[in-house]
């Protein structure tokens, strides 16, 4: 199958490595024109274990290729991802400049019929406007249909949570487009849920707002333990050994961080609040998450006295081991 992959950063470079190893054809595209020629040359803009040498299988195969060219890619695809970056704005809403600008090109593009795939984070009802950007930007009208294939790649293990996810969530219009994507993925053997455009949406946000709660729950746990005299240890231990709850993030530390959490849980506020409901659950989340930092240097302060003048080492830098 034709694919065109467009933005070469984590979920996109390893989306377009993974489809090329299992048999397709992939063109990856990417506005930034020296990340390209790095990628021609062999060198990755990121660290993943396996993707140097994935890319670099690929590429020689034939199956893998890149380009600065978006309308020559969307041409040639029968199936094009946008995995471009969303990042949050000062209110905490998802910019989508760079999604709009995407769909635009490939509205440009579009010669013959096409499916547009969302698979970058996206707030609800984004489908419907990438849908609406290509319908306004087409020169002729040309027949496609967008759907959402979120993604739930973990930093340090992105090509093993391709290969090997725990679900595929498919977002699409009806059926006879959702098997499209159901023939994609199918050599994966992994399970796979069907939905529409707007809950496939909701599905990533939920989740990555629900483990940002369970990480907050715990944290402000732990403000009781230290005011009761318990140990924290113990209670995440306890607690976790409930099948209901289990012990994944449930561990009291400085908070949740990182590339997804925090810019997700603010999203899915905002999204709430544009569509008339007070997320007040989540904004407590973001609250107790936001004051962990300020937290632990009230402990230092009470177990060191004034840190004025204090040397502070801080051993481990990185956000994950590889």
């Amino acid at each position: 199958m034709n694919i065109c992959v467009v933005g070469t950063g984590y979920v996109g470079l390893v989306t377009g490595a993974v489809f090329a190893d299992l048999g397709n054809d992939v063109v990856c595209v990417d506005n930034d024109a020296v990340k390209i020629s790095d990628l021609e040359g062999g060198r990755m803009p990121i660290y993943e274990p396996g993707l140097e040498e994935m890319v670099a299988r690929n590429v020689a195969d034939g199956r893998l290729a890149f380009t600065t060219d978006l309308p020559a890619a969307v041409r040639r695809a029968v199936i094009v991802f946008i995995t471009v970056g969303t990042p949050p704005k000062s209110d905490g809403q998802t910019d989508l400049a760079a999604v709009e600008d995407v769909a635009r090109g490939i509205a440009q593009a579009m010669e013959r019929y096409t499916v547009v795939v969302n698979k970058s984070t996206v707030p609800v009802g984004t489908g419907e406007f990438v849908r609406e950007v290509i319908e306004r930007h087409q020169a002729t009208p040309v027949a496609f249909d967008v759907v959402s294939n979120p993604e739930f790649l973990r930093e340090g293990s992105a090509i093993e949570d391709t290969l090997r996810p725990d679900r595929i969530v498919i977002g699409a219009p009806t059926q006879q487009v959702a098997m499209t994507l159901l023939e994609l993925y199918a050599p994966l053997e992994r399970p796979m849920i069907i939905t529409d455009v707007p809950s496939a949406e909701m599905i990533k946000y939920a989740s990555n707002a629900f483990l940002s709660t369970k990480i907050s729950f715990i944290n402000a746990i732990a403000n009781i333990c230290e005011l009761a005299g318990a140990d924290v240890t113990q209670v995440m231990k306890g607690m976790g050994l409930d099948p209901r709850i289990g012990s994944a993030f449930l561990a009291a530390g400085l908070g949740y961080g990182g590339s997804c959490f925090p810019k997700d849980t603010d999203s899915l506020v905002h999204t709430a609040s544009t569509l008339g409901y007070d997320f007040a659950l989540l904004r407590s989340v973001v609250d107790v998450n936001r004051d962990r930092a300020g937290h632990f240097v009230d402990l230092l302060v009470k177990a060191l006295g004034p840190l004025d003048g204090r040397v502070i080492a801080v051993l481990g830098l990185a956000f994950k081991p590889n």
